[in-house]
């Protein structure tokens, strides 16, 4: 392993460790560099602030994680996605507390609406065009839909993960996955006048 990701860990672990004990938004970059006895140069070097190396954290663990999974499709991402946070949610649920500027609430966001939106947005979609809509661009209709079906989604997983994450993240998708299926169907419907689902 080569250096740099030696003491990325170590800060990332310094973090966590803190993080049991107290709210991300209290712990300073001081703090997590004297639990790993580690300068501030260092940390410097390696990130710009704590909220880089929550960041980081996410990236790099959400990456091991997948190559340990099978994922073949998008549904199973978002299902690896949410497994992920599950076995992660101690810490989770303290950095999604904090709602202020840099806030990982704000990164995961972009995220989702890069790395999911195939989810959110099949290419049907794209065409359809619903009562009113007609002067819209299908382009313009799927930045719309995306940037929509994004804030629903987050707004789902941060209210699973802030509760606890009390259902399994296996159920927890599978109702993700039915409701997607009714908006489609919906949007469906009232494209086609009631002629059922758009196919993908």
């Amino acid at each position: 392993m080569a250096d740099s990701n030696i003491t990325k860990r170590a800060l990332a672990r310094a973090l966590k460790d803190l993080m049991r004990e107290q709210p991300f938004e209290k712990i300073s970059v001081g703090e997590i560099c004297e639990a790993c006895e580690m300068n501030r140069k260092s940390f410097y070097y390696h990130f710009k602030d704590k909220y880089d190396l929550v960041e980081w954290i996410f990236n790099t663990e959400f990456i091991d994680f997948v190559k340990r999974t099978n994922v073949d499709d998008q549904w199973e991402f978002l299902g690896a996605l949410c497994r992920y946070f599950y076995e992660e949610r101690a810490f989770y649920v303290k950095v999604l507390a904090f709602r202020g500027q840099n806030s990982f609430r704000q990164y995961f966001r972009e995220f989702i609406l890069t790395a999911i939106e195939p989810i959110l947005l099949p290419r049907a979609a794209a065409a359809i065009q619903l009562t009113g809509c007609e002067d819209f661009t299908a382009e313009e209709m799927a930045s719309f839909y995306a940037a929509i079906l994004t804030d629903t989604l987050l707004l789902a997983i941060f209210r699973w993960l802030e509760g606890g994450a009390k259902m399994p993240p296996d159920r927890f998708v599978a109702l993700l996955r039915s409701a997607a299926d009714y908006v489609r169907l919906c949007a469906g419907n009232a494209a086609g006048g009631g002629g059922g689902a758009a196919q993908e």
